[in-house]
């Protein structure tokens, strides 16, 4: 058993997020540790099906994905400004962290899921999750234009929930 496996068969259920994709699930862990806060509001708006159907707007290869504003242009949100809750924990491969403004007190509802190691994101970007199974459909989203990130006919999130809700 590989250590993902092992630990996708170790998670808590109420942190841990089911991210339906086209092509499968990604299972992200939960890091209410790291960002109890961001945690809390990210379980609250999947709960709401807030997620379900968003594009990823923003894609740049060998960098990240990002989904989460129901505009789909990158400058929407949920309306609800967090506070934010930076730490020591590194942006590598599968990592989930949020995205922001240039202001670090602005991250809403829009997330990103790093596809490298991203060094320069550390200690500036709040670490709320990581992939731990799936990671392969989160390479297959499809990529925007290299510079901008920006994709014409995203590929969407099909459904996110957290594991404790699902009936299987």
């Amino acid at each position: 058993m590989t250590t993902d496996e092992t630990e996708a068969a170790n998670l808590d259920p109420e942190n841990t997020i089911y991210l339906d994709l086209k092509d499968g699930r990604v299972v992200i862990a939960l890091r209410p540790d790291l960002a109890p806060n961001h945690v809390a509001r990210i379980k609250e708006l999947t709960r709401q099906g807030y997620y379900d159907g968003l594009k990823f707007h923003r894609v740049i290869a060998g960098f990240m994905a990002q989904t989460g504003d129901p505009t789909g242009t990158g400058s929407g949100g949920s309306g609800q400004k967090l506070k934010a809750e930076f730490s020591g924990e590194p942006f590598k491969r599968g990592t989930v962290g949020m995205a922001r403004s240039s202001l670090p007190d602005s991250a809403d509802s829009q997330f990103f899921i790093c596809y490298a190691r991203t060094a320069h994101l550390d200690g500036k970007y709040t670490v709320w999750g990581k992939v731990v199974k799936g990671m392969a459909f989160v390479g297959n989203i499809k990529r925007g234009d290299p510079r901008s990130g920006q994709v014409d006919e995203p590929d969407v999130i099909v459904k996110m929930q957290v594991m404790a809700d699902v009936k299987e």
